[in-house]
């Protein structure tokens, strides 16, 4: 691993605490470098040394023990690689409820399973319920940070966040902005009440612990012009506090058609939405499956960061990501994965790694375990906006970190024996994508997943009560 400096240590913080095991973690894009070897840190033995939250210090065991003769409580990993936490840049946890359902097209799907769900969370201890069984799930498959539809009803946002709060995870979340073209029973009452609304939600949850607030519009059908406008003056407004957008864009040949019937005078999709100040710097855009070079050009010189959705392309059969359009090194996209669930089928990004695999290799190309783990961890924190906080194990980054099991199975672990390069072995783990990879979940230094221990799953609280895990 190359060098880094760590952190000093806080003698008046809390106590030190250490997870030690092989590592990998990224320093650069390998899509867009020139020596890919050069765009990560791999460590047969590392140890990651926290402290309030925050790694001080990571590199070979045996540089970094010595320095710190207090460090006493270690997690040691055998036959498990230590990454950092996953990043699901684009998911509906509203749609939780729904995952699995019957798909043909994706507008029929959402009238016929998405918009009777989403009606539902008006109803607070619905929202409770969902929030909570969502947080399990993303937890139990090392997803720690994600960007995250909510719906039209403020109970969804703050359901969300407080849930978001329990864990102490950096999460992204807003209001969903929708006043036409779906039922009365999501529809927004007015685009003024829905952006006088959204205002309120904004101001209460950003930057709210490690809580960040997006502005929200569906998509673009959606909402009316009126809506999208002041949707675009509010977000221009906040953008330098870190607010960001979040939208769908060119994920169907359908809604792209009605897009066009819609918004006539647009020269494609991304500007109607560059019409109305919605393509900045934060700027979240889910699917981009048939996203053509003019709009890849603005996105890049708009510093936008994209998802890539494979699952939930294939299951409600949409376009088809293109990643090496997105990582033209002549102007190259920020992007992540995500799962969007309900439209995808699991939580789990590395099983998105697989799908997404399988979409490259239909259109006669391949993504390797080593560019597909760097868009699971630091290229979604890229498309984020937040590499600098989360994303990589380096001192002064946020302590979220997971922990694959190599041996998940007797198969896998038979399988394993053939497998040299830690490369080899990640891609084995994506393509087999076993439900019971991941071994252990830490957020912000405390590990609030355990798949051994007895309480799988620890809110932040619990850890200063004192029956610690």
């Amino acid at each position: 691993m190359c060098k880094t400096t760590a952190l000093p240590v806080n003698q008046n913080g809390g106590e030190l605490k250490g997870v030690r095991g092989q590592m990998l973690t990224y320093t650069a894009d390998p899509f867009i470098a020139t020596d890919e070897s050069k765009c990560y840190q791999y460590l047969d033995d590392g140890l990651i040394v926290i402290q309030d939250g925050i790694m001080i210090d990571v590199g070979d065991y045996k540089d970094i023990a010595p320095k710190y003769p207090q460090l006493k409580n270690v997690d040691q990993y055998q036959d498990a690689v230590i990454l950092p936490g996953f990043i699901d840049c684009h998911v509906h946890y509203v749609q939780s409820p729904m995952i699995g359902s019957f798909g043909d097209t994706l507008l029929s799907w959402l009238n016929q399973y998405t918009f009777p769900t989403e009606s539902k969370f008006k109803d607070k201890a619905f929202a409770d319920n969902v929030a909570k069984v969502f947080f399990r799930q993303l937890l139990e498959q090392g997803t720690t940070t994600a960007n995250v539809f909510a719906t039209t009803f403020a109970e969804s946002v703050d359901a969300f966040f407080e849930e978001s709060e329990r864990y102490n995870t950096r999460m992204i979340s807003g209001k969903v902005l929708q006043d036409r073209n779906l039922p009365d029973s999501l529809k927004d009452e007015s685009a003024e009440e829905s952006i006088t609304l959204t205002e309120q939600l904004l101001k209460k949850w950003h930057h709210r612990g490690r809580q960040l607030y997006a502005i929200v519009p569906r998509f673009a059908p959606t909402s009316t012009d009126k809506q999208l406008a002041l949707a675009g003056e509010l977000y221009q407004r906040y953008i330098d506090q870190g607010v960001y957008m979040h939208t769908h864009l060119d994920e169907a040949y359908g809604e792209l058609a009605w897009v066009n019937q819609l918004f006539p005078d647009a020269k494609n999709y991304t500007d109607v939405y560059k019409k109305y100040g919605l393509v900045d710097n934060h700027s979240i855009m889910a699917h981009c499956c048939l996203v053509r070079e003019d709009e890849w050009q603005t996105l890049h010189d708009c510093d936008c960061g994209v998802a890539h959705c494979p699952s939930s392309n294939l299951f409600l059969g949409d376009g088809e990501f293109k990643y090496w359009e997105a990582k033209n090194p002549r102007r190259p996209v920020r992007t992540g994965m995500g799962t969007d669930v309900g439209g995808g089928t699991n939580f789990s990004i590395p099983r998105q790694l697989n799908e997404a695999y399988k979409v490259a290799m239909l259109q006669m190309k391949n993504l390797d375990a080593l560019k597909s783990f760097y868009l699971a961890t630091r290229g979604g924190a890229e498309a984020l906006h937040l590499e600098k906080t989360i994303g990589s194990l380096a001192p002064g980054y946020e302590a979220d970190i997971a922990v694959l099991d190599l041996k998940p199975s007797e198969f896998v672990e038979w399988r394993m024996q053939f497998a040299t390069s830690i490369f080899d072995k990640l891609f084995i783990l994506q393509t087999l994508a076993l439900d019971t990879m991941n071994k252990a979940t830490y957020v912000a230094g405390n590990k609030v997943f355990d798949r051994v221990r007895d309480k799988k799953f620890m809110y932040a609280a619990d850890f200063t009560s004192p029956e610690k895990a």
